[in-house]
């Protein structure tokens, strides 16, 4: 017979427990994560502002419509805005805290999208006079690339710009219903003013999309300019990005001054001649900053949804009986642990690549802004290929998490569901992911045919350096389980699998099979990251001890990472023979999984530390399922009181609706029950 024993109370001891047993000092990861205690202790402090303001409280989030969500979104940005005047926060704070906010704003629009956007392609004299007001937030704006009938394709855009020499302007204008601005974030009810991508015509000519600085909205009344129809495109789906004011917009032929075109690279001469930018791949430096920053977002969001996973499969006890007499936690069953540590794995990879990719951005961008655009195809490529695999496993990540937690992770108040909606997207924006996969199929094909020398590849094409001179016969590898815990092993065959389908692809280019792309460009980039992390690794031990807790725990992650991708590209290196059962036969990837087994197996234990590491508050998470003490069954308990429907007993639909069906159906059925309470 199980013992005695209060279900809510154990969940409190569990976690203690589950928090003791970690070997790491969860501080020192926690500021390997932040690069640095000072950058910990600065996010710690706006965290502690934020949540003891009452405008940020999220207690009834949940239960808001769609108009009062975007009401407190504009609330919370203006609040924020208070809060750096009152401490004195550097713009670096103050993007930190709206991105500790966990509400996606119209604000982050003109942060991301606009303001990098403006000053990295407008002309000097037109940074000079309106940058101060942009970077103070004297007007909102926003960036219109999409339309109702295109959206990746960029170079299918409707909307024109054509240049009128006789008064030096251009006129914008929306030719058709599909011209019109669509999904465009910021745009339905807050921005002032926006960046409109649209056709360059000059004398009748097409010159391809380039980008206008339009004026949207009058800064007296808010109300919209003559020419222009603005407004919201409608709710989300799933109601994500419930606060974002996505919007539409048409341009009736709307004159702006010719200095408002975004003019530092590409010109038009007051008389109507075109200067050519010195690449023509210039102007994607915003979209490329906006794809590097991705990287690191989502590893923050997977850190989320492991913490809040990982902390509820550690307290809820179902099915078996363990050695202690109760139910065993679902985080020791296989079936769990095996879904959730590669998801903690992903998130702690991604963060520190984000740190990279953030690096190598703003490389380029200082050679850019001197005309140099050696860094841009690279880059190019690469953030197109991250930001494909970055989104896909993000999505996927979070849904895993959220069913792992079973019928709880259905409600609202475990918090995955949201973090679900708002993320789902970023599959589609900033470039569909199947269509950017064919960019970085393209550059590798490129980058093929080319023969280039070993010593001539960049980070992204590294593994092409195997087929340098071409191998005579593909290898073959027999990993033994030691073998796999070795990261160099991993490292290996993610190289082999890239550089075997990149070739596969270019020997069958004339009748290429219906999914090559989406696994040429998920190779190539797992086989960029899978470096990467190797170069994580050594770094390990100049950050910690080589011998300390931190750096042998957190590169088993590392190793976990590499594992679990060699795992999901088992197709491809089965397909080409790469790996085979050491004994002629059997099953080949059998000890792969045996590896990969033992390695959350040595991890279980340092779950909750690795998690806390992240520093979330139980304000942040706003999860009752991931609530630091593990108490989640009386938090879920506490939520489900403030909902609005218990204010009281008899719902406004009893009289309505509710008491009519029932006296139809007491007469129907012949039985008058006379009011009485009960049977």
């Amino acid at each position: 017979m199980a013992p005695s024993n209060d279900v809510n109370e154990q969940t409190g001891r569990d976690m203690a427990q589950a928090r003791a047993a970690t070997t790491i000092q969860v501080a020192s990861v926690r500021n390997y994560l932040y690069n640095t205690v000072e950058e910990w202790e600065t996010r710690r402090k706006i965290v502690e502002v934020l949540e003891n303001d009452p405008v940020f409280d999220k207690s009834q989030r949940d239960f808001m419509s769609r108009t009062e969500r975007y009401t407190r979104g504009m609330e919370l940005t203006n609040r924020v805005y208070e809060l750096q005047d009152q401490h004195k926060w550097s713009q670096k704070d103050t993007s930190a805290a709206i991105a500790i906010l966990d509400e996606q704003l119209p604000i982050q629009l003109h942060n991301v999208a606009f303001q990098p956007v403006f000053n990295l392609q407008g002309s000097t004299t037109l940074v000079q006079k309106y940058g101060p007001l942009i970077a103070s937030r004297g007007i909102f704006g926003c960036y219109l690339q999409t339309e109702l009938g295109h959206g990746t394709n960029v170079g299918k855009l409707e909307t024109t710009a054509t240049y009128i020499p006789e008064t030096r302007e251009f006129e914008i204008h929306s030719p058709t219903i599909t011209s019109s601005k669509w999904w465009i974030g910021a745009l339905g009810k807050t921005a002032t003013h926006g960046v409109v991508q649209a056709k360059l015509i000059i004398g009748g000519r097409d010159f391809g999309p380039h980008l206008f600085f339009v004026q949207l909205r009058s800064l007296k009344d808010h109300t919209t300019l003559p020419g222009i129809v603005i407004g919201d495109i409608g709710p989300k789906s799933g109601a994500g990005f419930a606060p974002t004011d996505n919007g539409f917009a048409r341009f009736d032929h709307v004159r702006i001054p010719k200095e408002q075109m975004l003019s530092k690279f590409a010109q038009v001469t007051d008389d109507g001649q075109y200067k050519q930018p010195p690449h023509a791949k210039l102007s994607y430096g915003g979209m490329l900053y906006i794809r590097a920053n991705m990287v690191t977002g989502g590893g923050w969001l997977m850190a989320k949804a492991a913490t809040v996973a990982i902390r509820y499969g550690t307290v809820r006890r179902q099915g078996e009986i363990g050695p202690d007499g109760f139910e065993k936690q679902i985080i020791s069953y296989p079936s769990t642990y095996y879904r959730l540590l590669p998801i903690l794995s992903h998130a702690y990879v991604f963060i520190q690549l984000g740190k990279q990719l953030t690096k190598a951005f703003d490389t380029m961008a200082a050679k850019l802004s001197k005309g140099d655009t050696s860094l841009l195809a690279e880059m190019h490529s690469t953030t197109s290929g991250l930001k494909v695999l970055v989104s896909s496993t993000g999505v996927q990540d979070i849904e895993v998490a959220r069913r792992s937690m079973g019928g709880h992770g259905y409600s609202a108040f475990a918090g995955l569901g949201r973090l679900y909606n708002d993320y789902l997207p970023s599959v589609t924006y900033e470039g569909d992911n199947f269509v950017l996969d064919q960019q970085v199929v393209r550059a590798a094909l490129k980058t093929l045919r080319s023969n280039p020398n070993p010593s001539s590849l960049t980070p992204s094409s590294l593994y092409l350096r195997l087929l340098n001179p071409p191998p005579t016969a593909t290898p073959t590898f027999s990993p033994t389980v030691d073998e796999w815990l070795n990261p160099a092993t991993s490292i290996l065959l993610l190289d082999w699998r890239a550089a075997l389908v990149v070739q596969e692809l270019s020997q069958n280019a004339k009748e290429p099979d219906p999914s090559v792309f989406q696994r040429v460009s998920k190779a190539v980039s797992e086989a960029f990251v899978g470096r990467q992390v190797g170069e994580m690794l050594s770094e390990l031990k100049t950050r910690f001890a080589e011998t300390s807790k931190e750096s042998i725990v957190v590169g088993k992650l590392f190793l976990l990472y590499l594992l679990t991708t060699v795992e999901t590209g088992l197709v491809d290196l089965l397909s080409f023979n790469v790996i085979r059962p050491a004994s002629g036969s059997g099953d080949a990837s059998r000890t792969l999984r045996v590896a990969i087994g033992r390695v959350c197996e040595e991890l279980l234990p340092e779950a909750i530390g690795l998690t806390d590491a992240f520093g979330f508050t139980d304000w942040e998470l706003d999860s009752a399922l991931g609530v630091y003490d593990g108490k989640v069954y009386e938090a879920l308990w506490n939520r489900a009181q403030q909902d609005p429907l218990n204010k009281t007993q008899v719902p406004v639909a009893y009289e309505q609706s509710i008491r009519p069906m029932l006296l139809r159906g007491q007469r129907q059925a012949g039985i008058t029950l006379d009011g009485k309470a009960k049977l």
